[in-house]
């Protein structure tokens, strides 16, 4: 995993205070701190179209990085806030945390889902319906996965995959305290109508056979 983490290239800001936030603004950056870890705060700066290239591309508050300041030696962080201009809803200032290999942290993993064609239920037909595409874990910092693999051999139609049918990498766990959905696996849409439009058919037909009875 340590190779996948992405890198975040920042500069240390030179002073603090609202003076210097703007100034890094007039440059082309977004100010921001760095804390925790057990080292005292440094102001940074993040160039503002990488960071909204970021922002844009997802999961920038689940993400962790590997953060770059000339200087200073790499450290993992994770964003613990964004803040924004109030009209037009662009970075004006970001906040970094500190981790080490061994913190344990809660992030969004995303869910994919393997072996369709292994499904009985979807070879019949069957729709996937999603009800969850990431997943909070608690996690070990040094050992963060790419994502959570959902195994669909064998499944029916009807089949309901909650997160206790997941094997999910050692030391990991979800945030929440019980058994909740993750996917399912649907009659598709048209059956379903059919079905319904039978059922109608034979209670419309019902009260006309009585009726006609009646009548004898």
């Amino acid at each position: 995993m340590a190779d996948k983490i992405p890198d975040l290239h920042a500069s240390v800001r030179a002073g603090t205070g609202k003076g210097a936030a703007r100034q890094a603004r007039r440059d082309g950056d977004v100010p921001g701190i760095v804390y925790g870890g057990g080292a005292d705060p440094l102001p940074i700066n993040v160039n503002y179209n990488m960071l909204l290239k970021k922002l844009k591309a997802g999961r920038f508050m689940s993400t962790l990085f590997n953060l770059k300041v000339d200087g200073q030696e790499d450290v993992r962080v994770i964003c613990r806030g964004v803040q924004r201009h109030v009209v037009k809803d662009l970075p004006t200032h970001i906040d970094l945390m500190r981790l080490k290999r061994t913190s344990r942290v809660s992030i969004f993993i995303p869910v994919e889902f393997e072996n369709e064609k292994e499904s009985p239920g979807m070879k019949k037909g069957g729709v996937l319906t999603v009800v969850r595409n990431e997943v909070e874990l608690s996690v070990i910092a040094g050992d963060i996965p790419d994502q959570i693999v959902v195994d669909l051999t064998g499944l029916e139609m009807g089949d309901t995959i909650n997160i206790s049918d997941i094997k999910l990498p050692a030391d990991a766990k979800p945030t929440i305290d019980r058994d909740f959905v993750i996917a399912n696996i649907s009659a598709p849409r048209a059956s379903l109508t059919d079905d319904e439009e039978t059922e109608d058919g034979a209670e419309a037909e019902a009260p006309a056979a009585e009726e006609a009875a009646s009548e004898e």
